[in-house]
């Protein structure tokens, strides 16, 4: 492999390149294991010898290569600043050679040791300058556009310009405000030509053009603060310093994230046409065992296992947590949540507060991942003594998906479902049940009748696990 070929892959190429195992083949790979927390390294071990067969000046033009038990390491010449090498970095010197891949540790981490940072003088003048560099290149160049003056480029009215600034979540600005730009002008024309050249109705245009206004505010604000967060924790700042900071380190971010941004877009929106357009049909036909057709969601167009996983007593936890405990904890629930949830076949719709709503496209699916999610918190050497037991709701019915929402009477009795729970159990509905019979995954249990708010008195089963349930995560 050339030097240009080696380079791409560090910069472009790193969910490739980082896990790459003997048999895999990059274009195709369907999931990307969960990165675990750099291991602290023994500096004992940081001049091991060479593997048997590699040279020890062979490497990169910064250093050479030695080869610890965990990963490739960067010795750099003397005087050098030592500096934390990503796995990627690290293999690409040895690219060229047969089997080269095999030596990369499936689960290694990103880098050797968590990064110094170089942090940057805050004076207020360089945090002021560097606030206004910054919000020029995102912006595209310096404001010099009136409202009407945009619309009039694109030849729309003003009305619709404004419909789709509302949209995209853009402030209102008054009609002698220099407050745009050419590539604002760029952007409406985009969006107004699908509607121009009948690709989607003005409606279609701008429901999409929401999603991308909610979801990409939701993004941002989520990106500044795991910055600050991390500010905070690793480098030691008060919060008020590390938002400071924050501007003054995001210039080099901007491109990375923007680049791995559109990958992730690609990558979900494939996944999301197999879910909900391929096999959707075949979904609802599978979903017609044991229905009758007069139930509450016969309507509705998709069938799915819809759970709810919700912190019991958070409330009053939460209550005597400090800012810090308070985060861990909901962005561990979070986090492990979506890893079983995405390990199992589901997906993850939305956190709310101290609980998550996920879908899976069986039923099955759903009750191995709502069985772990049960089993997983609040024990001991596994998610820590001090979190918050799980219990989960579970049904297997039909829904509305819109809005990147999900909806329906399905939706509805999950919920209740698992209001009425106990810590660590999992209940479902007669349905769910009749389905999930005699599979010896799982062990189903009737309990007495119960009054849900909106559907009277119902049944609920109480689910557990049998052989083989749990969700396997690597």
């Amino acid at each position: 492999m050339d030097t240009a070929q080696t380079g791409a892959a560090t910069r472009k190429g790193w969910w490739m390149s980082e896990y790459a195992v003997p048999g895999d083949e990059f274009p195709g790979a369907e999931s990307l294991p969960p990165v675990p927390p750099p291991p602290v390294r023994d500096p004992s071990r940081s001049q091991d010898a060479p593997a048997q067969g590699e040279s020890a000046s062979s490497g990169t033009a910064t250093g050479t290569i030695a080869k610890t038990a965990q990963l490739p390491v960067v010795n750099l010449a003397p005087g050098q600043d030592a500096r934390p090498v990503a796995a990627s970095e690290a293999a690409t010197g040895a690219m060229s050679r047969v089997g080269a891949f095999a030596e990369v540790p499936e689960n290694a981490p990103i880098t050797t040791s968590m990064p110094v940072l170089r942090l940057a003088e805050q004076n207020d003048d360089d945090v002021r300058e560097a606030a206004r560099r910054l919000e020029r290149r995102l912006l595209g160049s310096e404001r010099t556009l009136r409202r009407r003056e945009v619309a009039a480029n694109v030849g729309v009215s003003l009305l619709s310009a404004r419909k789709i600034w509302r949209a995209l979540g853009l402030p209102r600005v008054g009609d002698d405000e220099v407050a745009y730009t050419e590539a604002d002008s760029a952007a409406l024309e985009s969006i107004i030509d699908q509607v121009r050249e009948h690709r989607l109705s003005e409606e279609a245009a701008l429901s999409i053009t929401r999603s991308l206004g909610q979801l990409t505010d939701r993004m941002v604000i989520w990106q500044i603060e795991a910055i600050v967060e991390d500010l905070v924790q690793n480098q030691g700042m008060s919060d008020a310093e590390a938002r400071r900071q924050v501007i003054l380190q995001l210039d080099g971010l901007i491109e990375p994230i923007s680049e791995v941004m559109a990958y992730a877009y690609q990558r979900n929106l494939a996944a999301a046409i197999q879910r909900q357009v391929v096999r959707a049909e075949s979904g609802l036909k599978a979903s017609d065992e044991h229905r009758t057709g007069s139930e509450d969601d016969a309507a509705l167009p998709l069938a799915r296992a819809v759970g709810f996983a919700d912190m019991v007593s958070f409330t009053k936890l939460s209550r005597g947590m400090d800012e810090r405990t308070l985060a861990k904890l909901v962005q561990g629930f979070e986090a492990r949540c979506s890893e079983i949830i995405t390990a199992g076949g589901g997906r993850l719709v939305k956190t709310i507060g101290d609980e998550v709503l996920f879908v899976a496209e069986t039923p099955q699916a759903g009750a191995r991942i709502a069985l772990t999610l049960a089993g997983e918190f609040g024990v001991e050497d596994v998610s820590g003594a001090d979190t918050p037991r799980v219990r989960v709701g579970l049904v297997w019915g039909r829904i509305l998906s819109r809005l990147g929402d999900i909806y329906g009477a399905t939706v509805n009795m999950a919920a209740r479902l698992t209001a009425i729970g106990e810590p660590q159990q999992v209940l479902i509905d007669h349905l769910t049940a009749q389905v999930l019979a005699g599979d010896e995954r799982f062990v189903i249990s009737e309990l007495e009748p119960v009054h849900l708010h909106g559907f009277g008195d119902v049944t609920p089963y109480e689910l557990s696990a049998g052989a083989g349930a749990a969700v396997r995560l690597d």
